[in-house]
């Protein structure tokens, strides 16, 4: 038999990392299978075997075919080899691992080539750790001015170790270097020897001179003082010189140490020419520029003249005016302020209290557009200049009128009295008009479950005080969706809607409505309602502004019989036969009641009523309250929503209040609640199936 010869490999192949992180070398091995009890590994650093326990606290870990070193250090360098033995042969492969780290700090600083504002620095590079120097970078410190804060001087790019540092005059340096490599910056090196240079006069003079905001005839002028490496030498001072612009032919001189100056007793918002000069012991900086600057600023002192407005729309409005003259403004003009305030409406003619609105318009402009006004009503108008002062004084009011707009929605749509073909709608009052009301726009279309809709149509009330209308041809089980909009002469604003399903042929629970109950009554009949059947009574205020009841109750009329307990019952031949003897039994007692009727017997009359209901007080049933269709009719503000004859009020957050202005809870003829109404609530027997609503609606 032939074995066949042990390979190995070491992974990765000779790494370079960075001190301090980690690697994990593996030693990967094929060997014969018939060797595998002789087979064993072992690994080598430089030649000398590395122990199999862990090292130094378990930073170094050997485990089988696996080595790992955490938080590498330049030690942790060098060559590692994996040994693979077995009984008839021994290999070895090899990795040889770099430490990579910042460069060692640079050593023995030279100065040489001393001048007044230069010296030469040299110096030698510590070891680069793997990774080439690539720059060098010179700090300096100076005890004169900032004693102990380094700061850098000068960049050396690539391997140079040596260069000529330009100083400043009147400091007394000491440098140090930093070497560069890729891995990162090293240490600073020792300071080198203290390099002192001679006192010069200021190369330089402030920048940034400004005069900044100041009070009404004050001037204070400031600019950025020279930093100490700018100073140059001993007593440092600025000279500002000043005259006003195209005034003054001379400068005013004054020297000051600080980097501020203020003037006072100068006029107004003047411009003024403004240098300043650096000077210490030595002599003076360069001939300095000169600044334009403006003493201080006060409010403007006269108002924008020839203010018109341009109306554009209902809630729109452009402002002109002419601006003030410059020297009016009496600074740097900010813009024009537009403020207004409404002062009654042209609708009720009522005064308002004046709520204050402004716009801002920055820079010199003479228009302004002016939104989200309220239509058909009365403004005034005034128009202002500012500075960084402030505000200077109001034109003269300018009266305008904003024409009418179209209306907001109705407060809200009810659907009364829904018939299979036929049904009531009762809406309220916009919130507001924004002008006379012209009249409403009813607007109906068949909807079904399947979003598919019918054509809409429309139909036109043009008594603007109908609050409620009748819509008939109607189809029979359908759901419609209604809306409702106010108009003026503008157009028409957007609409409330509602929807409702009409009822199924022959079905019952259309809504009847009363007239008018005396606000002193305590009780009102209720006649000829269906016997055996289920109602809901409402007391409401005769222009039902909202959803609040004074009254309501569910009672339900005495039933004479029901007319049968299942579907289908009246097809059995038993029920048939019952139903005959109870006939017949009934024209026994009939014979004997009339007979004692001759004989003068007596019986109750609430039964006879029960039994068949007056013809007579039906008929004045049907005076007293009527069917409410036409739109003659007096208004109903307010509606029931019927969905498959179940009808119910839909709560409404608008509220009674809103309609008028009366006391002690009494409110008059154009919406409301007159007077303290009491009512108790009596509640019906429950006996019947059928259901239905009447609502009554108070008449005042």
């Amino acid at each position: 038999d032939q074995s066949d010869a042990t390979k190995i490999v070491v992974t990765p192949k000779n790494p370079r990392v960075l001190k301090s992180h980690s690697i994990l070398l593996k030693c990967q091995s094929e060997y014969d299978s018939h060797l595998k009890h002789s087979f064993k590994l072992s690994w080598r650093k430089d030649g000398d075997e590395l122990p199999v326990n862990s090292t130094e606290d378990g930073r170094i870990i050997l485990d089988r075919d696996t080595l790992f070193i955490s938080s590498v250090t330049q030690e942790d360098q060098g060559v590692y080899t994996c040994v693979a033995r077995t009984s008839l042969d021994s290999v070895t492969a090899k990795s040889q691992l770099v430490v990579l780290d910042v460069p060692d700090p640079p050593e023995d600083l030279l100065l040489s080539e001393n001048q007044n504002r230069s010296v030469r620095l040299s110096w030698k590079v510590g070891a680069s750790h793997n990774s080439p120097i690539n720059e060098s970078i010179i700090e300096f410190e100076e005890n004169r001015w900032e004693p102990g804060r380094w700061q850098e001087l000068a960049h050396v790019l690539g391997n140079d170790t040596t260069t000529l540092l330009s100083l400043a005059p009147y400091m007394n340096y000491q440098f140090r270097v930093v070497s560069v490599n890729a891995v990162g910056r090293s240490q600073p090196s020792k300071p080198s020897l203290r390099y002192a240079t001679p006192p010069a006069a200021p190369d330089k003079n402030p920048e940034n001179i400004r005069v900044e905001a100041s009070e009404p005839n004050e001037m204070v002028m400031k600019w950025e003082p020279l930093k100490p490496v700018e100073r140059n030498g001993p007593g440092l001072e600025y000279k500002v010189s000043w005259r006003q612009q195209g005034v003054e032919a001379d400068w005013n001189e004054e020297t000051v140490k600080k980097h501020s100056l203020t003037l006072r007793n100068t006029p107004t918002f003047v411009p003024y020419e403004i240098k300043v000069q650096a000077v210490n012991n030595l002599g003076s900086g360069p001939e300095p520029n000169v600044t334009i600057g403006y003493s201080g600023e006060d409010v403007p002192d006269a108002a924008p003249s020839g203010v018109s407005v341009d109306i554009l729309n209902s809630t729109l409005v452009k402002v002109f005016w002419f601006g003030i003259p410059r020297d009016r403004v009496r600074g740097h003009l900010g813009g024009y302020k537009v403020s207004w305030w409404k002062t009654k409406s042209m609708l009720d003619g009522k005064r308002h209290h004046p709520e204050k609105h402004f716009l801002t318009f920055i820079g010199d402009r003479n228009y302004g557009m002016i939104p989200g006004l309220e239509p058909f009503s009365e403004f005034r108008l005034t128009v202002l200049a500012y500075n960084a002062k402030g505000d200077g004084p109001e034109s003269s009011p300018v009266v305008f009128e904003t024409p009418e707009g179209v209306p907001e929605q109705p407060r809200f749509l009810r659907i009364l009295n829904f018939d299979k073909d036929s049904v009531t709608l009762s809406w309220g009052l916009p919130k507001k008009a924004n002008g006379h009301l012209t009249g409403y726009i009813l607007q109906y279309q068949m909807i079904n479950e399947t979003h598919e809709i019918g054509p809409l149509n429309d139909v036109s009330v043009t008594n603007r005080s109908t609050l409620s209308w009748k819509l008939s041809g109607l189809s029979s089980s359908t759901k419609y969706k209604f809306y409702v909009k106010a108009c003026t002469v503008k157009g028409c604003g957007k609409p409330v809607t509602e929807e409702g399903l009409t009822m199924a042929q022959g079905s019952k629970g259309i809504g009847k409505i009363s007239e008018a109950v005396k606000p002193t009554q305590k009780f009102h009949p209720i006649e000829a309602l269906e016997p055996g059947t289920e109602y809901t009574v409402r007391l409401v205020t005769k222009n039902w502004v909202d959803n609040n009841s004074i009254f309501e109750d569910v009672i339900e009329t005495r039933g004479r019989a029901y007319a049968g307990i299942y579907d289908g019952i009246s097809t059995q031949g038993w029920f048939i036969g019952l139903m005959c003897a109870i006939a017949l039994l009934t024209l026994l007692l009939l014979t004997i009641c009339f007979v004692r009727r001759n004989k003068g017997g007596k019986y109750s009359v609430k039964e006879k009523e029960d039994l068949h209901p007056d013809p007579e007080a039906q008929s004045i049933k049907d005076e007293i309250f009527g069917e409410y269709s036409d739109s003659d009719e007096k208004p109903l503000k307010g509606s029931l929503r019927s969905i498959n004859g179940d009808i119910k009020a839909t709560e409404s957050a608008d509220s009674l209040v809103d309609y008028g202005e009366g006391e002690h809870g009494m409110f008059n003829e154009d919406g409301s609640f007159i007077g303290a109404y009491s009512g108790s609530k009596e509640k019906g027997s429950v006996e019947s199936t059928g259901s239905s609503t009447a609502t009554f609606p108070l008449h005042a």
